[in-house]
Parts: C-alpha cells; structure tokens; sequence
C-alpha cells in the first residue's frame, strides 16, 4: 500500500489536513498517539524508561509524567540521546503493526517529527503542509500560551523550513482559509489514489 508521510512544522496545521484526508475515507495513523501508546502504565516502553531515568519521572498514580521527563531531558542531550534511543524503535515498530493494518489504496502517516527521526523511511513520498515561520510562532503563542522566545526554541530544534520543503515530494498551502484548503487535500486525494493502482 502506498503510504503519505504528512509532516511540517509546529502550528502548520497538520491535524487540519490530516482531518480532511480522513473525510475521504483514508486510514490516518498517527506518530504521536504512538509515542503515547508505547509509554503507557503496564508497557516495556514505560519500564525502560523508569530503569533509565529513575521513578521520579512517573505521576502519583504511576503514568509517565511528561512535563518532568520533558524537562529532564530538554537541557541534557545525553539524557535526549538516552530516551530516544528507548522510544524510537518502539514507535517504529508500533507505526509498521498499524500501517500493516490498513486497508485502501494509500494511507497517511502523521508525524511532526518525520524527517528528524528517519520515519520518511516507512513512506513512499513526503508531503509538507507549509506556513511560513512567522505565521508560525504567532499561532504557537495563541494556542499554548507560549512566548516568542518559547515559540522560536520549539522551531529551532526542528527540521528547518527550507530543507523541509527541499525533501517534500507534495507541498500544501496552509495559509488560506479551510475553505480554499479543502480543493488543494481533495487534488492530492485523487492523485495519491491513482498512483496507489499504478505502483508496482
């Protein structure tokens, strides 16, 4: 089966687009519902993490606590390397088990983090929902309550704007109203859907 890696920046509007595609009846798996399966209470993914990192970074009631792993990790990038080392391959493996669960000519994999961690690799093309960054940040700031300095780290430690679009195969627009969006995700729907009956 043909498989869409949908990707772009914070704020970009992936989920909107994601959204749309699954108006059309395509299977939408997501990497970030993944990352969140693979650490829940009674997994491997969880364990690990607690051997590695020490049970301070659970909750009262024994679930990852996010917020303190995120900090632990955020300013070490020992302590990064170390947690994506853990979560990567049980993402990856998570993602392939959905995938091949499938059904349809294409499905898309949704994934903020597509290029950095190498998921473009279970994809046949890349496509990039593009904002440019200032649309960026000012929509990370009404949405998280975030400053401009918050909102410029988050852009930071991602994929650049430029080499995100020099590795997309498809590129849409998401600088327009939902409206005039919805034609540009129906065009590529029909596209990726005569390439799924034309692949090998």
């Amino acid at each position: 089966m043909l498989t869409i890696g949908l990707t772009g920046g914070i704020a970009s509007g992936k989920t909107t687009v994601a959204d749309l595609f699954a108006e059309f009846g395509v299977a939408t798996i997501d990497a970030d519902v993944a990352a969140r399966e693979v650490v829940e209470p009674g997994t491997s993914g969880l364990q690990q993490i607690v051997d590695a990192f020490g049970p301070e970074v659970l909750d009262s009631a024994g679930a990852l606590d996010r917020r303190k792993l995120r900090e632990r990790v955020f300013a070490d990038e020992k302590a990064r390397e170390r947690l994506e080392a853990i979560l990567h391959p049980l993402i990856r493996a998570r993602l392939l088990e959905q995938l091949d669960a499938c059904r349809g000519p294409y499905a898309i994999l949704i994934a903020p983090l597509l290029l950095e961690t190498g998921l473009d690799a279970l994809t046949d093309r890349v496509l990039v929902v593009d904002v440019p960054e200032d649309i960026q940040i000012q929509r990370v700031m009404q949405r998280d309550g975030s400053s401009e300095a918050q909102a410029r780290a988050i852009l930071a430690a991602q994929v650049s704007r430029t080499e995100r679009l020099a590795r997309a195969d498809d590129v849409l627009d998401n600088t327009v109203s939902l409206r005039a969006l919805r034609p540009q995700v129906e065009a590529l729907h029909h596209r990726y859907t005569a390439l799924a009956t034309t692949q090998p």
